[in-house]
Order: C-alpha cells, then sequence, then structure tokens
C-alpha cells in the first residue's frame, strides 16, 4: 500500500460547496460548473468533489484544501465549463504558468487574480497534484472508472508537511454568494479586470516611491557622515 499521511488537522479547512470523502485517497474530483452526484463520486474513491465556479476565490478554496492533504496527488476537472469566469480554463493556466503580478498566466477568465495564495502554496500545488482533464464530461461512469484508474496509479502522500493558507472570503470573491455565481457581463468583466490592474501599478508606484526616498534619504546622511569625518580629519592636521 502507497503511504500515506495525516492531512492539516480540521481537514477540509476551507468551506465550500463540495462533499468531502477518504482523507486518504489520492484523487479529488472538480465538477466545474456542474452539480453532479458528488456524494457519489467521493463514495468511489474520491477525496472531494465539489464545483468550482470562479476563477479566483474558487480555485483559492480548491488549492488551499489540496495542499493541506499531502495524500491528495491527482486532480480530475470535469463538468461543464462556467461562461465568462471559465474557472476549468483558469485551473489549468496556473497549475501550468503560474502568477505573475497576481494574475494568472494564461488565463482567459474574466477575473482571474490571485490574492491568498503565495508562491510557495502555488509552487506546492504544482509539484504536488497532477491534473486529469476530462471537462465536459458529465458522465459518471466515466468519471467513477478514471477514479479507479488513477488510484491503480497512486504515488503516495508528497513528501512535504501539510501546508496551512487562510482563505479570505472577501478576497476576490464577491460574485460568489452562497455557493451560486452571479450573472458577470463583459463590460462588467472588463471594468473589474483594469481596476485590479490599476490597484497593481498605484501599489508598485507605492513600493518604488519609497524606495527612492530611502535611496536619497541615504546619499544626505552619507554626505553628513562625510563632511564630519572630513572636519574630523582638518582638525586633527590643525591639532598636530
Amino acid at each position: 500500500m502507497a503511504d500515506k499521511k495525516s492531512p492539516a488537522s480540521g481537514w477540509p479547512l476551507v468551506k465550500g460547496d463540495f462533499h468531502a470523502g477518504d482523507a486518504n485517497s489520492c484523487v479529488a474530483v472538480i465538477t466545474m460548473g456542474s452539480h453532479l452526484d458528488e456524494e457519489g463520486i467521493c463514495a468511489a474513491g474520491a477525496a472531494m468533489c465539489g464545483s468550482c465556479k470562479t476563477e479566483n476565490l474558487g480555485l483559492e478554496k480548491v488549492i488551499a484544501n489540496y495542499i493541506a492533504n499531502p495524500n491528495i496527488r491527482f486532480m480530475i476537472l470535469c463538468g461543464t465549463e462556467v461562461k465568462g469566469h471559465l474557472s476549468g480554463q483558469s485551473m489549468v493556466a496556473l497549475h501550468k504558468g503560474g502568477v505573475k503580478d497576481g494574475r494568472i498566466v494564461g488565463a482567459e477568465g474574466a477575473i482571474p487574480f490571485i490574492e491568498n495564495l503565495n508562491d510557495a502554496a502555488i509552487k506546492r500545488f504544482q509539484e504536488q497534484i497532477t491534473v486529469v482533464n476530462i471537462m465536459e464530461t458529465e458522465d459518471l461512469s466515466a468519471i467513477k472508472a478514471k477514479i479507479d484508474e488513477l488510484k491503480a496509479k497512486d504515488p503516495g502522500a508528497f513528501a512535504a508537511d501539510p501546508i496551512v493558507v487562510e482563505v479570505k472570503e472577501e478576497a476576490g470573491g464577491a460574485e460568489e454568494a452562497g455557493g451560486e455565481v452571479a450573472p458577470i457581463s463583459g463590460e462588467m468583466a472588463i471594468i473589474t479586470t483594469r481596476i485590479k490592474i490599476i490597484e497593481k501599478m498605484v501599489t508598485d508606484i507605492g513600493y518604488r516611491d519609497k524606495f527612492a526616498a530611502g535611496v536619497y534619504a541615504g546619499k544626505i546622511e552619507g554626505l553628513m557622515i562625510g563632511l564630519i569625518i572630513s572636519f574630523a580629519l582638518l582638525g586633527f592636521m590643525w591639532m598636530g
């Protein structure tokens, strides 16, 4: 039998629209925008099964629960894609390219901004989890067969200890309420995305201003120290 580890205490740590199954299973299932027999899928051997409707907070919740359980090594993506949010495509993009300047590299969703996961958490997700993409499949027999196939390949628990991540609900998750996604228009998606980009630019400008101020202050301080040392040397020379 493959080696197993204990998940973080209280796993699953982040609450969401999912069912929890065998914590020792190497397979977790995401039904994206579909509501399938998640309890039945867990009974078939999945560690977790649930939907993921948003490309920001939804992804963060999933990943936080996965990296808190080293036994999960495979992530099956199935069910229908979520229009506008494209959470399935965004999840694949995050696993492949990570995040740059807070945005998922290569994501095509409306608001693919990650705020609760740091670089270490994302790297852990990429290293621990293998993505098995059967998107648009809602056939329970096919999903359960894939679970059996992956369980037969169980590589054992990831070598590192669980990682605990706090996911704050207000971070990018306004469009997700009560497990349902409020419709988001194309215009609103564009506006929201631009606001996020502007916020990032303002933050970067602030950091650069602080750095510049520090360099300037350092130059003044260095000049004063140089003058004091020069006067002291002149004094010693005069006394000599």
